[in-house]
């Protein structure tokens, strides 16, 4: 018998599970540093990006002293990051998060069509607010919106108990709105007028 009483296929079930849960802590917490130093503060360990936003994977490795990283490893963090924030570059030299920048750089998006409606997700006490405001980027470059309404119930909750708002997307289009699309299907506008929204 095993230490845990139930034999070597429950140890090893149970190492397994406890490898699987460390490993998404530290997938997810590098994915969370990989977010700060692409979107916000390259400098912090002075790292440098281009004019589009990426930056070399070997400045990347050499530059960060809080995880050890290697290429293999920085692949599985952008393929398994469950909302596909980051890019890496078709030589698979450079890596750059897919948007929500708050520093100046150029993603090459072009406008497209959006669909007719487009959902935001928000906290209940920002709501008061948006029917007077609208929404505006804030820091960041722009307003995030989304086809999905289970991905915009996600992102509210993380500020409180999550308002859904439909946004009518295609008539702010028709009236002149340029709109974008980022690798990982967020859809970017500069702002949002009250007019075109609606709660869910």
């Amino acid at each position: 018998m095993g230490v845990f009483g139930g034999g070597w296929p429950f140890y090893h079930d149970h190492f397994s599970v406890l490898l699987n849960e460390i490993m998404s802590k530290e997938l997810n917490n590098i994915s969370k540093y990989f977010s700060y130093l692409l979107r916000h503060e390259p400098e912090s360990v002075g790292l440098s990006l281009d004019e589009n936003g990426w930056a070399s994977i070997d400045e990347l490795i050499e530059k960060t002293v809080d995880f050890k990283l290697n290429r293999d490893f920085i692949e599985i963090v952008v393929g398994t990051n469950d909302k596909k924030r980051f890019s890496i570059s078709y030589d698979g030299l450079q890596i750059r998060a897919n948007q929500g920048h708050s520093i100046d750089v150029d993603l090459e998006l072009t406008p497209i069509q959006p669909p007719q409606f487009l959902v935001h997700g928000t906290a209940e006490r920002f709501v008061e607010a948006i029917r007077v405001q609208g929404l505006n980027k804030m820091q960041r470059h722009h307003v995030h919106l989304s086809e999905s309404k289970a991905v915009a119930e996600n992102v509210g909750s993380r500020y409180g108990k999550s308002v859904l708002l439909n946004i009518s997307a295609k008539e702010m289009f028709d009236d002149g709105f340029k709109f974008y699309k980022s690798e990982n299907n967020v859809w970017l506008v500069d702002s949002v007028s009250p007019k075109y929204i609606n709660e869910m």
